[in-house]
């Protein structure tokens, strides 16, 4: 849950620390990211990770779900530190560290609200999306990489799929997240053996194709896996 920030917020800022957001969706089979489009400053027009700065009295995270807030509208969700990115000349005209911060949700799940210096609020697949300022495009492809080890070490799924999903719909995020074709009686037979799933007993309604059986995650296996981690090899 978002950290409380007990100090009074200050408008003077740290400018040589940033903050940048990564929140990453899956929906209509694609991966998603959240982008803001600026509506002032060196990169106005221009779409970006929403982000901005650190304020003196302010912690970091606290930073980060308020610019996350002020920029987009999102709230209440989980976000986790994702790295320091520091490179000398990754900001133009002055020396700047900005920390990334990480989330997986779906992106139905949020009304978007473009404000404070955004003008436009708007997710985007990660495989279409338009040139990043600074070094953001790093900075995403960065948390892809992660994205993809982490797919192979522990469940990936519960905050991206709805309650009740298809195995085709879960292929189909572990194929979004590895961006490969994945065999599907082997994604099956290894999806099963794992005891991840527990199936729902009904079918998929108002669809034009064949309904498929629906499952949702058991909760506390899940979490055991991610506590304990496995080796899931594709």
């Amino acid at each position: 849950m978002p950290q409380k920030n007990n100090n009074v917020f200050s408008s003077e800022i740290i400018n040589a620390l940033s903050i940048d957001c990564l929140i990453i969706g899956f929906q209509e089979s694609k991966l998603k990211i959240l982008l803001v489009q600026h509506a002032e400053g060196i990169i106005k027009n221009q779409w970006a990770l929403p982000g901005g700065w650190v304020a003196y009295n302010e912690n970091i995270d606290a930073a980060a779900y308020r610019l996350l807030n002020d920029l987009t509208g999102v709230k209440e969700i989980y976000l986790e530190q994702l790295k320091a990115f520091g490179e000398v000349n990754r900001y133009p005209s002055k020396r700047v560290i900005t920390i990334a911060y990480f989330a997986l949700t779906r992106p139905e799940n949020f009304e978007l609200h473009p404000g404070f210096t955004a003008s436009d609020a708007k997710w985007f697949s990660i495989l279409d999306i338009p040139k990043l300022p600074y070094d953001h495009d790093q900075i995403l492809d960065f948390a892809r990489q992660i994205l993809k080890r982490k797919v192979k070490y522990e469940p990936i799924g519960f905050n991206l799929l709805p309650e009740k999903f298809t195995l085709l719909q879960l292929r189909d995020l572990y194929e979004a997240i590895l961006e490969k074709k994945l065999d599907k009686p082997n994604f099956r037979r290894k999806i099963t053996k794992m005891n991840l799933l527990i199936p729902c007993n009904e079918k998929q309604q108002s669809v034009s194709h064949r309904a498929a059986n629906l499952y949702r995650f058991d909760k506390l296996v899940y979490d055991k896996l991610k506590k304990k981690g496995f080796i899931f090899e594709f």
